[in-house]
């Protein structure tokens, strides 16, 4: 499972590097993308998922996602205690948040829906089981919009690969 979560994170990256090298001339026009850019990206990326034999799924919040490792059991409701691990990426490949370098044992615990975090997050998590693990393909729109937040960009996708490792009901 190690093994294939390198080989996709290295694919993200490869796939994130080629496709938008050339399509960015300056951090001024990264940091200025419009949200038609971000659309146009977003559509680039799902194209080439789905040419390589991904199944891409979406919730009804229209956040999209592509699970990699199945799961069992329950998916996760509000109120439940989840641990993950995660990785958050923009779509360019940039790693801009880790569970792995910010938690001593590389989970991160919390309370789905409490306090709510991006909107985009909260929907993805309930697609995900124990034992699963799922790209979650999170448009702006979703996330930070037009302001960014940190060292994400306004009208960024984000990208998380999560780990569900437990999910303990409310």
């Amino acid at each position: 499972m190690r093994r294939k979560l390198l080989f996709n994170l290295a694919l993200v990256y490869l796939l994130g590097m080629m496709t938008f090298s050339c399509q960015i001339n300056s951090d001024d026009e990264y940091m200025e993308q419009t949200y038609e850019q971000e659309i146009t990206k977003l559509n680039i990326y799902l194209d080439s998922l789905e040419a390589r034999g991904y199944d891409v799924d979406t919730t009804a919040l229209g956040v999209y996602y592509v699970t990699i490792e199945e799961g069992e059991g329950e998916f996760p409701k509000t109120g439940d205690q989840l641990e993950v691990i995660y990785s958050g990426y923009l779509i360019d490949g940039y790693l801009f948040d880790s569970s792995k370098l910010t938690q001593a044992d590389s989970t991160w615990e919390f309370e789905l829906g409490n306090p709510a975090m991006i909107p985009g997050w909260d929907d993805g998590m309930k697609v995900i089981n124990k034992g699963a693990q799922v790209q979650l393909i999170i448009q702006s729109k979703l996330a930070y919009g037009i302001y960014g937040s940190g060292e994400i960009p306004p009208n960024n996708t984000l990208l998380f690969v999560v780990d569900m490792v437990n999910i303990e009901p409310s």
